[in-house]
């Protein structure tokens, strides 16, 4: 269990369905800065939070040549109803199998009053227009996180 790439690393490929039916690769997006997050679940607090907060921003992501995918091993139906709930723009793609989690090495023992189980663990992969790891954020804290990653796609 790799603890995930690191700036510098090319980031690793993927192509995973997302909500709304359809596709997305990750080398299919080359020529534009990704943000990609992963986040725990569907529709709970801190992951609406930021799902809401990565919706709202989208435009100013967008004007800075960044695409935003939120992924987490949801189903892709899962994904649709926390979409149409929740009004988010942006494509989630569903990890079902957790292929990528293990590849970024989010997906790792957490604890939850004294209980320990595996889970995602809240992270950002800031990745370049040439597939390229820029900035990682881990364990990430909703609040102000994504401001500072438009700060950081707009200096890339």
């Amino acid at each position: 269990m790799s603890n995930g790439p690191v700036t510098g690393d090319a980031a690793p490929d993927f192509t995973l369905p997302i909500n709304g039916g359809g596709t997305i690769t990750l080398s299919a997006l080359k020529g534009r800065k990704i943000v990609l997050y992963f986040y725990p679940k569907d529709d709970t607090p801190g992951c609406t939070t930021e799902a809401l907060e990565f919706t709202a921003r989208k435009a100013d992501f967008e004007a800075a040549g960044a695409t935003i995918i939120g992924l987490s091993r949801d189903s892709v139906a899962a994904h649709d109803k926390f979409v149409a709930k929740r009004e988010l723009s942006i494509p989630l793609a569903s990890d079902s199998d957790g292929r990528v989690t293990d590849a970024y090495g989010v997906w790792v023992e957490k604890m939850n009053y004294g209980k320990k189980y595996m889970g995602i663990e809240r992270s950002t992969y800031l990745i370049d227009a040439k597939g390229t790891i820029a900035r990682v954020w881990r364990k990430v804290k909703v609040k102000g996180h994504v401001d500072a990653v438009l700060e950081a796609a707009r200096g890339l």
